[in-house]
């Protein structure tokens, strides 16, 4: 979990330095890092921890889901859409670069996949559907009060209630990074 929470502190802290979206003061601790709110770290091992466990139980509570081809080509459609979407939001730094970083992993997944045979791809997809309805009813609490604001001249203005689309691909790739390494080092113990 340190990896993709490593890139997602980064990613963070530079795009709150650049105003793409700030934290609420009057919800948050004050504890900083980097310009981060502590709740903001935490975020990033937290959340990944509990994502890689509901990946898992789906794993082990429902061992004939598979990698399949619809589920591989599926990746492969998300990772295309996005590269493609990138040239028409450029400029929206937060559309371009969550566009941009999930399509370039999932390309990069899919040209050394065989490097990661016991990545469920099918497993993955339920996984995220499922994580997908707190992540809803959470964040949209988070961005309803608001805890996070986001600047909308930095993304595409569409919004799942009142969460930017874009945050849908950003948990993605988060997860994607985790559960990918999480298959990749388990038989290491």
């Amino acid at each position: 979990m340190i990896l993709p929470a490593v890139f997602y502190i980064v990613w963070d802290a530079l795009f709150t330095a650049q105003g793409i979206w700030h934290f609420n003061e009057k919800y948050i601790c004050g504890i900083q890092f980097y310009g981060l709110p502590i709740e903001e770290i935490l975020f990033f091992f937290v959340v990944p921890y509990c994502c890689v466990f509901i990946y898992e139980c789906i794993r082990c509570y429902f061992p004939n889901i598979k990698s399949n081809a619809f589920s591989n080509n599926f990746l492969r459609m998300i990772a295309l859409v996005l590269g493609i979407a990138c040239f028409f939001v450029a400029g929206k730094d937060y559309s371009f670069y969550t566009f941009l970083f999930l399509s370039i992993t999932l390309l990069l997944f899919w040209v050394f996949e065989k490097t990661f045979p016991e990545f469920n791809s099918a497993a993955f997809l339920v996984s995220y559907t499922v994580i997908l309805i707190p992540f809803l009813i959470v964040n949209g609490f988070l961005t309803a009060i608001p805890v996070v604001e986001y600047n909308d001249a930095e993304n595409l203005g569409f919004r799942i209630y009142t969460i930017p689309l874009e945050d849908v691909f950003y948990g993605m790739l988060l997860i994607f990074l985790n559960v990918l390494l999480f298959e990749k080092f388990k038989k290491l113990y």
